[in-house]
Parts: structure tokens; C-alpha cells; sequence
């Protein structure tokens, strides 16, 4: 064998061995490796070295907000069960708060009393009162009636209170019935009246006429609530 062979196997066996090293190198750690881009997407370099995680959910979008980091739209909310725009300052069942204010009280002032003798029921008075003013007034409890010359005024009849306060528009009428006397003459201290003064929860009075021949009327008499409707006001 030349001594040329022999120093071109050496160098074969070197390149071999040199091979294996690098090799074993790459594998047991020591050697440098390009492992390619960063393991964590979510880190940003920092200066000396060190890195930051990014915020949790920061991807772009503001905490709870949507994309572009625009803040959250507010959401409907509730206020006792019933729904509403956050901040519109409805109380809840749809209200706006500001209430109402309740009408003035009729009186004798913005009305007109009318009193009128009916054949049925059999001696009764049908008391009218029209609202001649220009606004609404309510037609509380029942009409206080003076007649003639009597020191007292006739009772209410606690079955006919109304179940909603009487309101009158302009030009609208509430009514009232009056029993004046027994129909069977049972009454006691009958006499006959010719004038006849009607009292409102408050304010002025009115005077409506009678008959000219005057009403009878005896212990037996008793006024009704005032009524929205007129048969409402002659059922008792």
C-alpha cells in the first residue's frame, strides 16, 4: 500500500470523526441550535434581555370592549323587573316620575246647580252640577243641602259612594239624588221647604230654585254621593 492511500484513509477517518463530535455536541446541548422564532408570541423583548408578558385578553381589544380598543357600549339594565336605558330616569312600570298634580275642588264659584223634581223613584230630587269654568274640578263627597229653615243636613247614603273621585271637564255635569220623604208617609216631622242651599267639600255655595210650590220632605230624608252618572244617582 503507497503512503498515499494510507494518508488519504487517515483523513477519511478524521472527517468521520470530527462529524460525530459535532454531533454529539448538537445533541448533549452545548452546541447552538437554531430553534427559529420565539417559543411565546405573547412576550415582547425588553431591554438587557428580559421580556414582558403582554396583558391577559390584549390582543388588540380594550378589556371588555370590542375590536379597535373601543369602549364597551352600555347595556340595557333593569330597575325593579321592568326594563329601561340605563340612566333615562324612568321609575319602574314605564313612569316618568314627575307625578300629577290632583284638580281644584268644585264649588258653587265655577258650577251651576240645577235641582229637579223626577217621577221616578217617587219623591226624589235630582241634584245637577255643570262645571262652567275653564279647567277640571273634582266633585268630592256629597252635596251638604240646608232646606228651608232646618237647624241640620240630611245623612249620605254610604252605599252609593262612588268607587273613583268625580271629575268634571268643562261643560261636563256630576249628579247627586235626594230621597225627600217616605213613600209609604212613615216619616216624622214632615214640612214643606221652598229654598234649598248646597254646600261643597269646600268653597262658595250655590242655591238652586225649587219648585215654586215647594218639596215635602220629612225624617226620612237622605242625600247620595256625588255620582258620574245620572241613574247612578237615582238607584237608591
Amino acid at each position: 500500500m503507497s503512503a498515499r492511500t494510507v494518508r488519504t484513509r487517515l483523513l477519511a477517518a478524521s472527517t468521520v470523526a470530527l462529524a460525530a463530535l459535532a454531533l454529539t455536541a448538537c445533541d448533549n446541548g452545548k452546541g447552538v441550535r437554531d430553534e427559529g422564532p420565539s417559543a411565546s408570541s405573547e412576550s415582547s423583548a425588553e431591554p438587557g434581555g428580559s421580556t414582558k408578558a403582554k396583558p391577559a385578553g390584549d390582543n388588540g381589544t380594550t378589556a371588555g370592549g370590542s375590536a379597535g380598543g373601543t369602549a364597551a357600549t352600555p347595556t340595557k339594565g333593569s330597575t325593579n323587573g321592568s326594563s329601561g336605558k340605563a340612566g333615562d330616569g324612568k321609575s319602574a312600570g314605564g313612569g316618568t316620575g314627575t307625578g300629577s298634580s290632583r284638580n281644584a275642588a268644585c264649588d258653587g264659584a265655577d258650577t251651576r246647580t240645577t235641582a229637579t223634581e223626577v217621577s221616578r223613584p217617587l219623591n226624589h230630587l235630582l241634584l245637577t252640577v255643570t262645571n262652567t269654568g275653564s279647567k277640571n274640578c273634582d266633585l268630592t263627597g256629597y252635596p251638604i243641602a240646608r232646606f228651608g229653615e232646618a237647624q241640620s243636613v240630611p245623612p249620605v247614603a254610604e252605599e252609593t259612594h262612588p268607587q273613583a273621585v268625580v271629575t268634571l271637564a268643562p261643560g261636563e255635569s256630576g249628579y247627586a239624588g235626594v230621597l225627600l220623604s217616605a213613600g209609604d208617609g212613615s216619616g216624622g216631622n214632615g214640612y214643606t221647604a221652598k229654598t234649598l242651599v248646597i254646600g261643597f267639600a269646600k268653597g262658595a255655595t250655590s242655591t238652586p230654585a225649587l219648585p215654586a210650590k215647594g218639596v215635602h220632605v220629612d225624617d226620612r230624608l237622605t242625600v247620595t254621593y256625588w255620582q258620574q252618572s245620572l241613574d247612578d244617582a237615582l238607584s237608591y
